[in-house]
């Protein structure tokens, strides 16, 4: 007998229906699926029999084959065992058939039956909710809260399969998604738990450019000596960010949730991600990739930090890489069987040394370095990375009486009221225009927004070629402007905005 049960997958950002057909033949007892899977999905055989087994049903003793429509698109994962399950026990009666075509299920099984959490569900809700409304999910019942952040998901959560086979059979319901709005979840957030700003002695200048990049969402990279406290101001970053409005949460969950990173007790990132992988990270971690291309840390990181500590130590592959996740907000893998898209728009913070000994520059330290070796080290940092970096500032050894200052620094949240304010005005600006903040204009942008006087126009150009920029460059010196009039709520960029914009790319001067 043939029962066919409705079920669903992601592959990459997307969601595809798949249709588990079960039929269940004379023949010698085996169990065969095909259908593209994976070894996670062909090892469902052990696991469904056992499940079977184990909640008091009969495992057909007959040839059983299972077929994953469609049959060219790659499966994956655990999520398969609930619906292959449920399809052998329609397809030997030990089941109705009739109400099982109206749902859609999800599931992995333990050996007990036991119904475990899969990722992707977020994902999935949202799909089913735009196409297929008529049709009620149901999941394991630590998934529920997931589902419950897509408002108005029919979907329903079980514990195990004997609760799954009575709910078919109309002898028990299953608890629905929980109605939570996405405005008490973010009510709930803590926005503390990083280093404040006040705890960071001196450096003003560097405090500064990243309140510039917090508040346009404008790439930095911070040079100089070991132990100016590059990596404190860097952690100290996300104190500053404005909130993340519900949208900005969805989309951060989701890549989350496909990753099955998400938290059982809170499953929704409703903070800022702040990513910091250790420079012996691989391009695929970064990136993404995988036979079956999975998230990297630019994905991660979206809405939030990217930080790379010590960058020029990471490999030519890896920063390379950076290059369209930078410019595009996005990042495409590719592989023979498809193109899969992730998001990937963040603040990139990196920090590196000025030389490998790290002195260069250092009034207080000689630098052991040839000019050969400091030229050496800079260049691992190639010329088009550089030019996707908006702000680059040095950060200088602090003197001993600016450690043992008294004098209390600006806090977070004095900085942060500053940045959400001209967040607002450039969320006004961009109303209706895709664009989100300052740092992500294009051309067409930056010639309704940024348009200059003669006295403005005539000092960029004198600093264009006095520093042979690129026209990359010009366009982000014209961005970082844009940000520093909104801090200080001016509607017009004033030569000013531009003097402080172009003091902010250190690596455009010579390094000798």
């Amino acid at each position: 007998m043939l029962s066919i049960i409705n079920s669903c997958c992601c592959l990459g950002m997307e969601t595809h229906n798949v249709r588990v057909e079960v039929d269940v033949s004379p023949g010698l007892p085996c169990i065969t699926i095909v259908g593209l899977p994976d070894p996670a999905v062909r090892e469902a055989t052990e696991r469904v029999r056992s499940a079977i087994r184990n909640t008091g049903f009969e495992f057909p003793l007959k040839r059983v084959t299972v077929n994953l429509a469609p049959a060219d698109l790659r499966k994956e994962g655990s999520l398969f065992d609930l619906p292959i399950a449920i399809g052998i026990l329609a397809a030997t009666e030990q089941l109705p058939f009739d109400k099982i075509p109206q749902h859609i299920l999800v599931g992995e099984l333990s050996l007990d039956g036991t119904i475990r959490r899969v990722p992707g569900v977020l994902l999935m809700a949202g799909s089913i909710h735009q196409n297929s409304p008529e049709k009620t999910l149901i999941i394991p019942l630590d998934n529920l809260s997931e589902a419950a952040l897509v408002k108005g998901v029919p979907a329903l959560g079980a514990g195990n399969l004997n609760e799954v086979a009575a709910f078919l059979k109309g002898e028990r319901e299953l608890p629905a998604a929980p109605e939570e709005t996405g405005s008490q979840l973010l009510e709930d957030d803590d926005s503390t738990g990083y280093p404040d700003f006040a705890d960071v002695k001196g450096q003003e200048k560097a405090k500064r450019a990243l309140e510039i990049a917090a508040a346009g969402g404008h790439n930095i990279l911070m040079v100089g000596p070991p132990g100016t406290g590059k990596t404190l101001l860097a952690r100290s970053l996300p104190s500053i960010l404005p909130p993340l409005s519900w949208e900005e949460c969805l989309e951060v969950t989701k890549v989350y949730s496909i990753a099955g990173l998400l938290p059982k007790e809170r499953p929704v990132i409703s903070k800022r991600p702040f990513r910091a992988p250790h420079h012996t990270a691989s391009a695929v971690s970064i990136i993404g990739g995988g036979r079956v291309p999975h998230p990297g840390e630019v994905s991660f990181a979206t809405h939030g930090i990217l930080f790379l500590d010590e960058l020029p130590e990471f490999s030519r592959d890896v920063l390379e890489a950076l290059r369209q996740p930078l410019e595009e907000g996005v990042v495409t893998i590719s592989r023979a069987h498809g193109a899969y898209t992730f998001p990937a728009r963040f603040i990139f913070v990196g920090a590196m040394n000025p030389c490998p000994c790290g002195h260069l520059g250092d009034p207080h330290k000689e630098c052991t370095c040839t000019p050969y070796q400091a030229q050496r080290y800079r260049s691992r940092v190639s010329g088009p990375i550089l030019d996707r970096i908006d702000l680059q500032i040095e950060v200088p050894r602090l003197e001993l009486s600016e450690l043992s200052s008294e004098k209390s620094a600006e806090s977070s949240q004095e900085i942060r009221k500053r940045v959400v304010r001209a967040h607002k005005i450039q969320q006004e600006r961009f109303r209706n225009t895709g664009v989100h903040c300052n740092a992500q204009m294009k051309s067409q942008h930056l010639k309704t927004f940024c348009q200059l006087k003669k006295e403005s126009r005539d000092l960029l150009h004198q600093v264009f070629h006095n520093l042979k920029m690129s026209m990359r460059a010009h366009d982000r010196v014209l961005k970082i402007a844009r940000t520093i009039a909104d801090l200080e709520e001016s509607v017009q960029i004033e030569p000013v905005h531009l003097a402080e914009a172009v003091q902010y790319r250190c690596l455009d001067r010579p390094f000798w």
